[in-house]
């Protein structure tokens, strides 16, 4: 018999298929009322969030920050990207800066062979000029070993680019067919206000942007702006940023002792309890790789999301 932990892993371990989860539900003893009682959506496969062009994606992701800078050999790295995968963390999330270019190199070796199954996203630091983003994408695109990327943002609000530069050149760039849609990161309300009024700017996917349970800022404007216009947000650090502070709330901890899971699967299913949120949590470990795929399929009850809400309030209260 699968003790409650076993049983949540294997949850999230199918979490991107439907027909898996499924069956495996049936298929063990008690397996529907268990799946009830915790909270796993036994119908409804793996949490997915739709970007404003109909593509549909998982809402938990892989971030890769620090992968590339030793931390851990390469080859653990590596497998716990495709571990990832597996468990239907498709997005991997990247930028030409993380590790000088490793990060980018190290994702490559990963999605050999299975680029299709990948959706893969990108990040550009230098946008003085719209040649200057072009290269920048080359660069990416070789040391990513593909052909295009199916999101390209910008990494932060460059002040000495014009607004209207970017969106050209992110706009050539996706009809010449190295990209699929681009978006921004670390974009205030204001920084979008003034997107949306350039030609083209309102067909941003997504702002990428720091959000979790310890750092609700965005909920007092930018995420009800997105939610308005239809666009997800990418949340970046939803473990609660360098340290994983997240993963050492008592409260985080105690919710997931109750479900027999770990910390991290709460802190994730809390950032994308909405719908509309995709968390991209960085490991470079396959066991807490694992730990995160969880998330895919555990739905917080209304009484947890009270109580997480009581320990970290939202702004204003």
């Amino acid at each position: 018999m699968l003790n409650r932990r076993e049983f949540n892993g294997l949850c999230g371990a199918l979490s991107s298929s439907l027909p898996a989860i499924s069956a495996m539900f049936t298929g063990l003893p008690g397996g529907s009322a268990f799946a009830a009682a915790n909270g796993v959506d036994s119908n409804a496969g793996g949490r997915t969030v739709k970007f404003p062009d109909g593509t549909i994606v998982p809402a938990v992701g892989q971030g890769s920050w620090h992968l590339g800078q030793g931390r851990h050999p390469a080859a653990v790295e590596e497998e716990a990207l495709r571990t990832g995968l597996s468990l239907g963390m498709t997005l991997i999330d990247t930028a030409e800066g993380y590790s000088n270019g490793r990060s980018e190199e190290l994702i490559g070796r990963v999605i050999a062979g299975q680029r299709d199954r990948v959706f893969l996203v990108s990040k550009v630091d230098h946008m003085t000029t719209g040649d200057a983003i072009a290269r920048a994408c080359e660069a990416s695109l070789s040391r990513l070993g593909t052909e295009h990327l199916d999101l390209y943002l910008a990494h932060w609000r460059d002040r000495g680019a014009g607004l209207s530069v970017i969106v050209t050149a992110f706009e050539n760039l996706r009809t010449a067919g190295k990209i699929r849609a681009w978006g921004v990161s670390n974009f205030s309300v204001s920084d979008m206000e003034e997107l949306f009024h350039i030609p083209h700017g309102d067909r941003c996917a997504t702002n990428q942007i720091d959000y979790n349970i310890g750092d609700r800022r965005i909920e007092n404007d930018l995420l009800p702006w997105c939610e308005q216009h239809g666009m997800p947000v990418m949340a970046y650090s939803p473990l609660g940023g360098p340290g994983a502070s997240l993963l050492h709330d008592l409260t985080v901890a105690q919710i997931g002792a109750a479900r027999g899971c770990s910390a991290s699967a709460v802190a994730l299913a809390w950032t994308i309890r909405s719908g509309n949120v995709i968390a991209i949590p960085e490991s470079g470990s396959p066991a807490h790789v694992k730990e995160n795929a969880v998330a895919l399929a555990l739905r917080l009850t209304p009484q947890e999301i009270q109580t997480l809400d009581a320990a970290h309030p939202p702004p204003g209260r």
